[in-house]
């Protein structure tokens, strides 16, 4: 987002008179739901470079956790890359001046493993669209983990990014169906069966799960269903922040604090988003006051994404003589330096290999500063990063 220029940027973000000017990338619905989450994993790991590089990389078994795969089940991951690149995007919306423009690219323009690495890139076109928020709403993961259906996910995707606009206006159903992966099947022709089937265990999906809910309308000529279309609102009960929309976050002095003290745009939204501005508040205070710390967005991270209590200076974290001290510097390094994604991932991975109780709920609290899992923790991250702690490592493993 810091790629745009904000005098550039029109529509919703600005001026409201603009409204017509929100538009949507429709997406072939024939992806899997696992295809989806790839598809939103990949955006999000690509998304502050998406208009200043021409490829992106994540490392394969990360991205595997990340969506839920087996991490050595490669034929899998091979085969939904694939579906990416032969799906297609296509978009249909008036320019800056008024002016149409239709356009069409595949997902991905192309996608490669080697060496453990994925690499994909986005049509020059297509990737200006998605870094557009006026154009493309980005899906927080955190959602998405909650979606079980295919067809759910496709619909809150499709509907999300005209909440601010309350509607998603009349779709035709043959575009419907196209969205909702069920075009060329005679079954779903026939409306009461789409909407038995298909439309309302998804709105039920969407509107228990997600932080918007759906009400269906629909149009008819004669005695058939023509049109449809998806009245949106915010749930109260599960109503988070956009990770995409920046300008309300960045006029905050929690916004700017955490700039200031290097933490990246995305990066810095996404923890407003998730964690609320008091709380990251409240941690950041906590930090600021720490001395002796190398790295205090590492430090600010570990505290964040570690889930210390709801008053962080009580929390039991002790910064440990040398060479303690030195190793947790450089895991906190190593954390700092990934990506938010990879960063849940990791996370998911050493909480997986934890079996006693007490140690998974110590580290649920704690996150990386665990002390009951010390010892383990730098295990994990030397597996990780071989060579990270070097003569260090000898020490860890008494």
């Amino acid at each position: 987002m810091d790629d745009i220029p904000r005098d550039q940027l029109s529509g919703a973000l600005r001026r409201g008179a603009v409204k017509k000017h929100v538009a949507a990338i429709h997406v072939s619905g024939k992806l899997t739901l696992l295809q989806r989450k790839l598809s939103n994993v990949l955006l999000l790991n690509a998304y502050d470079t998406l208009t200043t590089r021409v490829s992106h990389q994540i490392d394969a078994r990360t991205l595997c956790l990340m969506i839920g795969y087996n991490s050595n089940d490669m034929d899998t991951l091979k085969q939904s890359l694939r579906g990416l690149v032969e799906t297609v995007a296509e978009w249909d919306m008036l320019d800056d001046k008024g002016r149409q423009e239709w356009g069409v690219s595949s997902l991905l323009s192309y996608a490669k493993l080697k060496g453990g690495i994925c690499e994909y890139a986005y049509s020059p076109a297509l990737a200006e669209k998605l870094h557009d928020p006026k154009v493309f709403a980005l899906i927080n993961l955190n959602m998405q983990r909650r979606f079980t259906s295919g067809h759910a996910l496709a619909l809150y995707e499709n509907c999300y990014r005209f909440v601010r606009t309350g509607s998603t206006g009349w779709w035709r159903l043959d575009l419907f169906r196209r969205l909702m992966g069920v075009d060329g099947s005679a079954y779903y022709e026939v409306f009461k069966q789409l909407n038995a089937k298909i439309i309302k265990p998804a709105v039920a999906e969407v509107n228990r799960t997600s932080n918007i809910i759906l009400s269906p309308e629909t149009r008819k000529q004669g005695r058939a269903v023509t049109h449809m279309r998806f009245l949106i609102k915010e749930n109260p009960q599960l109503a988070i922040l956009d990770i995409d929309d920046g300008e309300g976050a960045r006029h905050g002095e929690v916004y700017a604090r955490l700039r200031a003290l290097g933490v990246s745009d995305r990066l810095a939204r996404q923890w407003l988003s998730v964690h609320g501005e008091e709380q990251v508040q409240a941690r950041l205070d906590y930090v600021e006051t720490r001395k002796n710390v190398l790295s205090k967005v590492g430090y600010l991270s570990a505290a964040l994404e570690g889930g210390f209590g709801t008053e962080p200076a009580a929390a039991p974290v002790v910064e440990p003589p040398n060479p303690q001290a030195e190793r947790l510097r450089r895991i906190l390094e190593v954390i700092k330096a990934r990506t938010p994604t990879q960063r849940d991932a990791d996370r998911r991975l050493f909480l997986n290999q934890l079996i006693e109780p007490a140690a998974r709920a110590d580290f649920e609290r704690h996150g990386w500063m665990s002390p009951l899992n010390a010892t383990r923790i730098a295990l994990f991250w030397e597996d990780m990063s071989p060579g990270l702690f070097g003569d260090l490592m000898s020490n860890a493993r008494r």
